[in-house]
């Protein structure tokens, strides 16, 4: 009986016979299936769809269409106002403090941009930004999302998980609160932690059976004191506004963190491409659905197949888990002292003397929607026929470029 990742390669081959490399594919059936697995996780309630995971205006209408998806978390502001003026969504919020003062004064001048987006804020520094652009009465109010660090401080200075807002207690979410509501042309609708050292940090890394476990007790004792901390801040904040929506989350904790009673809505996108950091979770590991493939372009010695280019490294800490991975055919591996190089990458494994010049390697990315910042389209496979649109990148736009 033929396997599951060989008969992947084989459609995927077919669809794109015509194509030459380097192409990047996604896997409809795969990128549905996802979408649906995540919704089920969800349980009920709406998850907003992080763009940066995605990076294509196609896929985001295509999930955004599914029932369970509802508004986008971008990256940046001007990503924002360009998805909401195109008519992708009409409910953005950006996920990062902007002080972009070009974009700040579009988004201010635009009644309907104003409505449609919510920025991040986590002093009021970020709204004295706003006001240096363009003066309270004479713009349309600024929606606001209050920031609140997820990251687990069991004891003095230790703390675990990544460095985001400064506002951590209750207490603090309270007091930036009342300071920003007391601000004129400013409207504070949303709070939203993101539990980074559980959404984003697998449990179950390879060949690292006592790091794994370390990093599930961790997450163990950890999410307790954040379901307490989030609760009582939420409590803190509604009392200086009406907050419309209370958000966390990820990929990797989709279904803890909507058990979670205060929160409202649930951020994710990586899951929908299933890139392979996720293939070191343990709770949910989604289906590969985004995929590249470089040829072969010489055989330097036996036993090595080379490629042509393949450095396309994901963000992080330096180290083998951010190189891609060789995926189809199966039995292909780095070599030690070269990894995924920028214009070649040999590749060694059983399957190495198999391959000849002009043959195809598919690899998974990493991490997710980077992998559309190295191409100007992205392949949609439908059962055997592939169609392109393009990504960011390929409607001209790197927002962090």
């Amino acid at each position: 009986m033929i396997g599951e990742r060989t008969a992947l390669r084989e459609r995927l081959q077919r669809a794109t016979a015509h194509l030459d490399t380097p192409l990047a594919v996604v896997d409809l059936a795969a990128f549905d299936a996802n979408a649906a697995a995540l919704t089920d996780r969800a349980g009920g309630k709406p998850i907003r769809v992080a763009s940066k995971s995605v990076r294509c205006r196609a896929l985001l209408d295509r999930v955004l269409a599914r029932a369970g998806w509802r508004g986008i978390m971008a990256y940046t502001l001007p990503e924002a106002i360009w998805l909401v003026r195109a008519g992708v969504s009409d409910d953005v919020l950006v996920a990062y403090p902007s002080v972009d003062r070009a974009a700040l004064g579009e988004l201010t001048a635009d009644p309907k941009l104003a409505a449609a987006i919510s920025l991040m804020v986590d002093s009021p520094a970020h709204l004295d930004v706003v006001d240096q652009v363009t003066s309270p009465g004479k713009r349309p109010t600024v929606r606001l999302c209050l920031d609140l660090d997820a990251s687990w401080r069991p004891a003095g200075p230790l703390h675990v998980g990544v460095r985001r807002s400064p506002v951590h207690s209750a207490a603090q979410a309270g007091v930036l609160a009342r300071r920003l509501v007391a601000r004129p042309g400013f409207a504070l609708v949303g709070l939203m932690s993101y539990e980074a050292h559980i959404a984003g940090l697998g449990d179950a890394p390879p060949g690292q059976a006592l790091r794994g476990r370390a990093i599930r007790l961790m997450q163990r004792r950890s999410y307790p004191e954040l379901l307490r901390r989030r609760a009582a801040a939420v409590t803190a904040v509604r009392e200086h506004a009406d907050l419309e929506f209370v958000n966390g989350g990820g990929t990797g904790s989709v279904a803890a963190t909507a058990a979670d009673p205060a929160v409202t809505e649930i951020t994710a996108g990586s899951g929908l491409y299933g890139p392979t950091l996720f293939d070191t979770y343990t709770a949910w590991r989604p289906r590969p659905a985004a995929l590249f493939a470089l040829s072969v372009v010489r055989r330097p010695a036996p036993r090595i197949a080379t490629v042509l280019g393949g450095g396309w490294i994901a963000s992080g800490p330096p180290g083998t888990t951010r190189q891609p991975t060789p995926w189809l055919p199966e039995g292909l591996r780095f070599r030690g002292d070269e990894g995924a190089g920028e214009v070649q990458t040999p590749l060694v494994g059983a399957a190495a003397d198999r391959l000849r010049p002009g043959d195809r390697v598919w690899f998974r990315h990493a991490k997710a929607g980077e992998l559309c910042e190295h191409v100007n389209e992205l392949q949609l496979v439908d059962g055997h026929t592939a169609t392109p649109t393009p990504t960011y990148r390929g409607e001209g736009h790197a927002f962090l470029g």
